[in-house]
């Protein structure tokens, strides 16, 4: 009889105990789903609710190899946009429950809504898939993309017809390209590999293989000392340019109340870097130092003169003097905006 006791004591204890876990599991499910949209910032504490504080004798958050047992957003360990962690709850009987879930850190200061009027229209060929889009002089360079049509070419702004060009292999998915010099530094999507051109004679000069942080290549610019890339993710990597497959340092994407991914064709201008966002008719004005977004563009009204399909959205960034010039892929038409 008093095995059966003990018995059943032990079976409705560790029912209750499981009963339990699942409440503390619950609780921080929902106070972690309620943050996601709110957000944090760099230095706020993670107010974690009572029922999970009371249970536990110790929490850590985990990313990773890294681990950190203060409830604090400290960008030691956070980076701005989409946090992948894990909570470790080790309860006072010396259990421990774990759980994932992602924290958004925003950029502390509200970005800027920037305007613009169009100022002049070049006509631009609607077969070109735009990837990459430059600027030197009067000279428009462009990279192409399409598995058996990539290549890249110039030609001189107000006119379609290519100066020179230089066609890339069938497998080759040409992306962002930039110029350094008396040289054209271009990527590719998923080769994991980049191409070295002299600017003049397209001239293949040499091939550079990608760091192993960046899965594809996207974007590409240059900000007078290192190469400027992103790779679809909400990271931007800076690249050795005498040796690309060296990354400098990388930052993290993220505006006052919103997290970017697909970060994709990049320009570098007077200081701050731009970028377009995938199939988003935006282009970002982001502080290279922090990762965070200092100002917006809406190129709404543009971009659905020219988005008949997925595939021909706004992708094409590029400066004249303190005017941008804006194109997609197959439009028939840059833009050049005055910024007001």
């Amino acid at each position: 009889m008093k095995l059966r006791i003990f018995s059943a004591l032990f079976a409705l204890i560790f029912l209750f105990s499981c009963n339990n876990d699942k409440e503390v599991l619950n609780t921080l499910n929902d106070y972690n789903l309620s943050m996601e949209s709110k957000g944090y910032h760099f230095g706020d504490k993670l107010d974690l609710p009572a029922k999970v504080l009371e249970n536990a004798e110790s929490i850590t958050i985990s990313f990773g190899d890294k681990e950190t047992d203060k409830l604090v957003v400290d960008p030691k360990f956070f980076t701005l946009g989409d946090n992948a962690v894990t909570f470790n709850i080790k309860k006072k009987g010396g259990e421990i429950l774990t759980q994932d879930a992602t924290i958004n850190v925003f950029a502390k200061n509200p970005e800027a809504v920037l305007t613009y009027e169009i100022v002049k229209e070049y006509p631009h060929d609607p077969n070109n898939f735009v990837q990459g889009f430059e600027l030197e002089g009067n000279t428009i360079y462009e990279s192409e993309g399409q598995f058996g049509e990539s290549r890249i070419l110039k030609y001189t702004l107000g006119t379609t017809n290519a100066l020179n060009e230089a066609p890339q292999a069938s497998d080759v998915f040409s992306e962002g390209c930039t110029i350094v010099g008396d040289k054209i530094y271009q990527l590719t999507w998923r080769n994991k590999k980049g191409f070295i051109y002299d600017k003049n004679s397209f001239k293949l000069l040499s091939e550079f293989d990608y760091p192993n942080v960046m899965g594809e290549g996207w974007g590409l610019t240059y900000d007078g000392k290192n190469l400027i890339a992103s790779d679809g993710t909400k990271n931007i990597y800076f690249l050795d340019v005498n040796d690309p497959s060296k990354m400098v340092r990388y930052i993290s994407v993220a505006g006052n109340t919103e997290a970017y991914d697909q970060l994709n064709e990049l320009e570098f201008h007077d200081g701050f870097i731009y970028s377009n966002v995938w199939q988003k008719p935006i282009i970002l004005k982001i502080d290279p130092k922090t990762g965070e977004i200092v100002g917006k563009f809406d190129f709404s009204e543009i971009a659905k003169k020219h988005e008949t399909d997925n595939d021909s959205v706004l992708n094409g960034i590029t400066f004249k003097g303190e005017n941008m010039l804006v194109t997609g892929k197959n439009w028939p038409t840059i833009y050049e905006v005055k910024i007001k």
